[in-house]
């Protein structure tokens, strides 16, 4: 299986998880700052601030595009929920 660096800047810590792994899965087993009330991309407290290797994360789906707007986040945030990783990555709580 395919692996990728996913790296936790608010706590320095870089893990190796399997490519299409959902950034949420990692940040709760990692302790990250990463916050989140739902699963499913519908409230959006799982937001989080891709720092680098925004190419390296799956496309929005419609529903964290719609969340996104509706929270005005910039180019750089995604939902942890929702986003797959896809190769090496860097990320934030917001």
């Amino acid at each position: 299986m395919a692996k990728a660096k996913l790296t936790f800047k608010d706590i320095g810590i870089t893990v190796s998880v399997p490519v299409g792994v959902r950034v949420i899965e990692i940040s709760e087993k990692v302790g990250s700052g990463i916050i989140y009330g739902c699963r499913e991309g519908d409230c959006g407290t799982c937001m989080m601030k891709v720092e680098e290797g925004w190419q390296n994360l799956s496309e929005p789906s419609v529903i964290e595009h719609k969340i996104l707007q509706e929270n005005a986040a910039g180019r750089h945030y995604r939902l942890a929920c929702q986003a797959q990783v896809l190769g090496d990555v860097t990320v934030s709580p917001v």
